[in-house]
């Protein structure tokens, strides 16, 4: 029995020790972790449990059949974070450069499968140099199998992927259908097809970074939705994000401990906007003072700021956030904009996560480069995720709400449930002088007859007063009570049943 024993505790080390110690170190040189230490800081210390260690490749082909290594190239598995159950995957760059092959595939799409079974997150850490050329169309099939059990996941369990080194080729699709990506910075990079041959095919010079690097995906694309300077930090931010996720869309938003009292209120957001109705302001000052303890997960900081996206808690319970930025480009809404919030939302109504949006934006984005790049089409995105979510929704209007941006932003007749104004809100078609410039527009050569019309327009429609006798805002709210109004709202809707019509999938403007 001993020599059974010895030789099951080899084959242990021999898999642990992945790509051998040179290896491991030269991950180290780059600054990163290997395969196995990156699980052990994502999970509870002791929580690992290990499947398919010895799986080896198939291949006989160009000498494959010299290079095998117990696991090949993935640690796949289960933990728990903070005592909750997720399954995941590291690829191993170590092993082949974590190339892809079928037995590889067939050991993701296990843990796939076990989490959608279970109703657990999956979570993907990936560092590999794409499909496994030697295996030919068995990796391409491995792609496939994964690529399929993204989408039988997706509003399901949550799926969040960590790029943590190269991810080129077919892995990036992967992370592309999960519900978050993170990057870490100067060692990881996303692309389709690497700078050799985008050099073959349109004579482009471009290094990595410049092609896939983060700030690529994370300021430009928007593919990424956050990028952290090192492995420990990118791990230790996904293990906050999960404390603010269900485990599936079988469960309620999680609630947590909170010593923030609910009825908490606070004056300095009385002052808070502005009497130039012109000058911008920090609406993350507001989130930050309305949260729990001011802990917010912002989702996507660095890509189009002029909304603001995120997680936070109200008296414990997770709450989804939109929020118009002011300080940048006035909070206009725009084609990167409306895309960023809409997927947001509808991630939200997924996983049954109130969402709670607060509106100061003067219309959307005019000139021939968006109508080109289609902002009807987006645009319509986001009015699409909040008229079609069921979960809880508040609002709260801040100060402008013009034009159709008004109607997108979780407008009572998109069904939200309690619509809030301040005082210093102005709900209107346009903006006081543009207004007058078209509705008096014989007017136009008598500059004091316009500024009496637009004293005239600002007195009717620049508060919140119209759209309430119109039943369109439910209550005028003082700023310093918004937070303990935002959570009496959410507390009665805790019960709130609404469903859709019946049909197999909508068609959302894609």
């Amino acid at each position: 029995m001993q020599h059974i024993l010895e030789e099951l505790e080899k084959r242990r080390a021999q898999a642990i020790a992945g790509g051998g110690e040179r290896r491991i170190a030269a991950q180290h040189a780059k600054g990163k972790l290997s395969a196995r230490e990156r699980v052990a800081l994502l999970l509870d210390e002791g929580s690992f449990e290990e499947f398919d260690m010895f799986v080896e490749h198939r291949s006989h082909d160009f000498g494959m059949e010299n290079q095998r290594v117990p696991g090949d190239g993935v640690v796949t598995g289960w933990g728990t974070i903070n005592g909750r159950v997720v399954y995941l995957f590291s690829k191993d760059f170590t092993v082949i450069g974590g190339s892809l092959s079928k037995a590889q595939a067939e050991k993701i799409v296990k843990v796939q499968e076990m989490a959608v079974r279970n109703g657990a997150p999956i979570i993907g850490l990936f560092d590999a140099g794409g499909a496994r050329i030697q295996e030919g169309v068995d990796s391409l099939a491995g792609y496939a199998d994964i690529f399929l059990q993204n989408v039988l996941a997706s509003g399901v369990v949550p799926q969040i992927s960590v790029i943590m080194g190269p991810c080129a080729g077919g892995d990036v699709y992967s992370p592309a259908m999960t519900d978050f990506i993170f990057m870490v910075k100067d060692t990881s990079y996303m692309y389709i097809t690497g700078p050799d041959v985008v050099k073959k095919a349109v004579n482009e010079d471009v290094s990595h970074d410049d092609l896939g690097g983060w700030r690529v995906h994370a300021m430009k694309s928007g593919v990424c939705d956050g990028a952290f300077d090192n492995d420990l930090e990118a791990l230790t931010q996904v293990r906050r994000l999960i404390d603010f996720l269900p485990l599936s869309n079988r469960e309620k938003a999680p609630t947590r401990p909170s010593f923030d009292d609910p009825d908490r209120l606070e004056s300095s957001l009385d002052t808070l906007i502005p009497s130039d109705p012109n000058k911008p302001y920090d609406m993350k000052e507001l989130l930050l003072k309305i949260v729990d303890e001011g802990d917010f997960f912002e989702i996507s900081p660095d890509w189009a700021k002029n909304i603001i996206i995120g997680f936070g808690c109200m008296d414990g319970d997770t709450v989804g956030f939109v929020a118009n930025q002011p300080q940048v480009l006035a909070g206009v809404l725009d084609i990167d904009s409306s895309r960023k919030a809409a997927r947001f939302v509808r991630f939200c109504d997924a996983f049954n996560i109130p969402v709670v949006t607060l509106v100061d934006v003067p219309g959307f984005m005019p000139g021939t480069k968006q109508e080109q790049g289609g902002v009807i089409i987006h645009g319509a995105k986001l009015l699409f995720a909040f008229a079609e979510a069921t979960v809880p929704k508040v609002t709260v209007i801040t100060r402008k709400a013009y034009g159709g941006a008004f109607d997108v932003m979780s407008s009572k007749n998109l069904r939200g449930d309690f619509n809030y104004a301040w005082p210093t809100a102005e709900i209107a078609v346009m903006g006081p002088k543009q207004a007058v410039e078209i509705i008096f527009r014989a007017d136009i050569g008598d500059p004091e007859k316009l500024l009496q019309r637009e004293a005239d327009y600002k007195a009717h429609f620049a508060t919140p007063f119209v759209a309430a006798s119109r039943g369109y805002i439910d209550d005028v709210i003082m700023p310093h009570g918004t937070r303990r109004r935002i959570i009496r709202a959410l507390k009665s809707l805790k019960g709130k049943v609404l469903t859709n019509p019946t049909k197999k999938h909508d068609n959302i403007p894609l």
